[in-house]
């Protein structure tokens, strides 16, 4: 997600303490409302975006851009209100198996409910028949008013991060919390791992419920914004819109192996993690089917077809990767990839409290042919639905650059941890799958 792009922060000097967090937390916010400033009113040209800079200055571009979006509107809270009040609501009411994420360095053993599936289901069944069944509000909606949420998001979102800094240190939810007494480095990346408010998981609501659920939601407003403005939804934007609801129906068929993944037990809910979720992703993520709403290219159906089957394929491969490691851990290693029994390292760890535990390393199937493989799927579903629109556009890319970098930094951060965390363990799985992302090169 977002948080992996930012610099692993286990220095303790004030460049990587205060520069760096400083930096982000000033510069994100505004950026957000420039990426939507550029492919809701400049094209998608960020040509037009630097000649606008270059006239004005970037603090009057800034100011004139965010400023009458500053406090949203009234419907946009109304928006943001509803949609965050659904998700809490079925993250609590709807049934599920319980499951545990990772032990922390602390000792605890985060429990959770495996709803997301339903409950992505259910937002999207109450979307179609409140929009089109009843003819509550528009579906276009969200896109409509996408500048005043945004605006009243990034609000939301800065002091929904104060609130949790405050309360890791004064009322933390389990032991793992701390504070460095750097107000900035704590503010930007959390004061707890795993802060709860009555009941809920902070980082599940921010990380799945209100980032994931959110995007989908939000593409699909996109299209059918398009098809209100020209009659008709281009085929570009259909199969770009569909394949994201797809990947992230992937997502949540894989929510519970997420909430074992680094964002959630590296990560803390701070800035980084949280404003991210709740900014970044309905800015940045939604960006190439954001800048498609005004750019209808008359796309084939037989080119259509191409690129969601590919796109398709790509999500398929990336979630069966994601099964293997998954099955692997549920059967302890009792069962068999692609027609063998899984080569495994058995791997011997220390927690924080001296207690000794194992994880299995699975050396088989995709991932034997890099430590993380499953990347490549995931980059090239984000170029398929983000090249529906041709070539000719910088801006349909950006989110795929983004998470290039992203998973690039993320498989450099996880080596770290991973050799940390393993050592003389992780050195044995190194030579038997000395690749990262694609074998070969890195």
């Amino acid at each position: 997600m977002y948080s992996q792009v930012n610099l692993f922060l286990t220095g303790k000097n004030a460049f990587t303490r205060v520069i760096v967090p400083l930096f982000l937390i000033l510069i994100c916010p505004p950026f957000t409302m420039l990426i939507y400033h550029t492919n809701v009113h400049l094209d998608g040209s960020f040509a037009r975006l630097g000649q606008e800079i270059q006239e004005k200055g970037i603090l009057r571009e800034i100011a004139d851009v965010w400023s009458p979006r500053f406090y949203g509107s009234v419907t946009a809270w109304k928006i943001i209100g509803i949609f965050a009040a659904l998700q809490i609501f079925l993250m609590r009411a709807l049934p599920g198996r319980r499951y545990y994420g990772t032990i922390t360095p602390m000792g605890n053993l985060p429990e959770y409910t495996d709803n997301g599936l339903s409950s992505y289901i259910v937002t999207f069944a109450l979307f179609f028949t409140g929009s089109l069944g009843f003819g509550l509000f528009r579906p276009s909606l969200i896109y409509d008013n996408l500048g005043d949420i945004l605006g009243a998001l990034n609000l939301t979102a800065l002091a929904f991060c104060l609130f949790l800094y405050f309360k890791g240190i004064y009322f933390p939810s389990s032991t793992d919390n701390s504070s460095t007494g750097n107000f900035i480095f704590d503010y930007y990346w959390g004061t707890e791992l795993y802060p709860r408010i009555l009941g809920c998981d902070v980082k599940k609501f921010t990380n799945c419920r209100f980032g994931m659920t959110g995007w989908a939601v939000s593409v699909t407003s996109f299209a059918f914004a398009q098809k209100e403005i020209y009659g008709k939804a281009d085929w570009s934007i259909i199969v770009s819109a569909s394949l994201i609801v797809i990947y992230l129906l992937k997502f949540f068929l894989w929510e519970s192996g997420y909430m074992r993944s680094m964002d959630i037990i590296v990560d803390r809910g701070g800035f980084m993690l949280c404003w991210g979720c709740m900014m970044w992703v309905p800015a940045v993520y939604t960006s190439p089917v954001m800048f498609m709403v005004r750019h209808p290219v008359g796309l084939s159906f037989a080119a259509a077809t191409a690129i969601f089957v590919l796109g398709l394929a790509a999500i398929l491969v990336n979630y069966w990767a994601d099964h293997q490691r998954q099955i692997v851990r549920a059967t302890h290693g009792n069962t068999k990839i692609w027609g063998k029994k899984p080569v495994l390292i058995e791997a011997d760890y220390l927690t924080e409290t001296g207690e000794k535990k194992s994880n299995l390393l699975l050396a088989s199937g995709f991932w034997g042919i890099s430590s993380h493989f499953h990347y490549l799927p995931e980059i090239s579903a984000a170029f398929l639905w983000s090249c529906a629109t041709g070539l000719d556009y910088f801006s349909p890319f950006f989110y795929t650059i983004f998470l290039t970098v992203l998973l690039t930094h993320r498989a450099f951060r996880d080596e770290l941890k991973c050799s940390k965390k393993y050592g003389v363990f992780w050195q044995q799985y190194r030579q038997l799958v000395p690749y990262k992302i694609i074998p070969g090169v890195i």
